[in-house]
C-alpha cells in the first residue's frame, strides 16, 4: 500500500489517498492515536470513492472514531471501463428510463462486478489490518450486493450495513441466507431505481439473528442523515 497524498481535514481527521496495485483509495482515520476499528465504505455500481454523499459519510464515522475505508471498484471511478461495460450500463439506463425491464441487464452487468470487486475488497483490508493506526473489528457499509458476498467469504467482517437492495444479483439472494452477522438495512420506501418488495424479501432471507430494517419515505438519495448517526450507534455496539 503507497499513500500519495494526506491532509488533516478541521474535525481533526486525516484524510489519505493510496494505492494498492491498481486499486485506488481513500482512508480517512480519527485524530485519536489509538488502534480504531474499521469501516468499509462501498458506493453503489458506477460511482466514484469521491462521490459528495459517500466522503460526507466517512468523515462523520472517522470523527466518531472509526477508521473508513473506500475503494474505486473496477471500472469504477475514475479506473478503466470497457465498451462493454459502457453499454451495459447505457443499456441499464435506457430501459429504467423506459420502464422496461431490467433484470438479464443488470445481471450481466453487476454479477461479473461483483465477482471483481470482493477479491480487491478482502486485498484492501489485508493491507489495511497491517496498518498500526488500524486495530479492527471490521464493518462493511454501502453497496448491498458487494456486502453479501464479502460477509459470506471474509470472516474478519462482524457487522454490516447495506442499502437499497432492490436489485441485487441472483447469485447475492442466495448467499443472503448464509449472511449471520447483526446487520442495518436502510430502504428508502420510495425509491425509483430499487423495488421496494425486492429489497423487504432480501431483508426476509438474510440469516442473521440481529437484523434491524429502517425504512424511510422518499427516493434514491432521499436517505436521512440521521441514518448516518444511527450507523455509527449500530457499528458502536458491535465493533466497539
Amino acid at each position: 500500500m503507497q499513500f500519495t497524498s494526506e491532509q488533516r481535514l478541521d474535525d481533526g481527521v486525516l484524510e489519505r489517498e493510496f494505492t494498492l496495485g491498481e486499486i485506488p483509495g481513500t482512508l480517512w482515520t480519527p485524530a485519536s492515536h489509538a488502534p480504531a476499528p474499521l469501516i468499509l465504505m462501498a458506493h453503489n455500481n458506477g460511482l466514484p470513492k469521491g462521490q459528495p454523499r459517500l466522503v460526507a459519510r466517512a468523515r462523520h464515522s472517522a470523527a466518531q472514531g472509526y477508521a473508513v475505508a473506500s475503494i474505486d471498484a473496477p471500472g469504477c471511478g475514475d479506473r478503466p471501463r470497457s465498451a462493454v461495460d459502457e453499454q451495459a450500463r447505457a443499456d441499464l439506463r435506457r430501459a429504467m428510463q423506459a420502464g422496461e425491464p431490467v433484470d438479464e441487464i443488470f445481471e450481466s452487468f453487476i454479477g461479473p462486478l461483483v465477482e471483481k470487486a470482493v477479491p480487491e475488497w478482502r486485498t484492501t483490508l489485508d493491507a489495511l489490518l497491517a496498518l498500526p493506526e488500524i486495530g479492527g473489528p471490521v464493518g462493511f457499509s454501502g453497496w448491498t450486493a458487494v456486502g453479501i458476498r464479502l460477509a459470506v467469504v471474509e470472516p474478519r467482517v462482524a457487522a454490516a450495513g447495506f442499502f437499497a437492495g432492490g436489485f441485487v444479483p441472483r447469485a447475492q439472494r442466495e448467499e443472503a441466507r448464509q449472511i449471520i452477522v447483526p446487520l442495518l438495512f436502510l430502504l428508502q420506501w420510495d425509491d425509483e431505481g430499487n423495488p421496494r418488495q425486492r429489497a423487504l424479501d432480501l431483508f426476509d432471507a438474510f440469516g442473521s439473528k440481529e437484523k434491524t430494517l429502517h425504512a424511510n419515505l422518499g427516493g434514491h438519495v432521499g436517505t436521512p442523515w440521521f441514518e448516518v448517526e444511527d450507523g455509527d450507534r449500530f457499528f458502536g455496539r458491535h465493533l466497539k
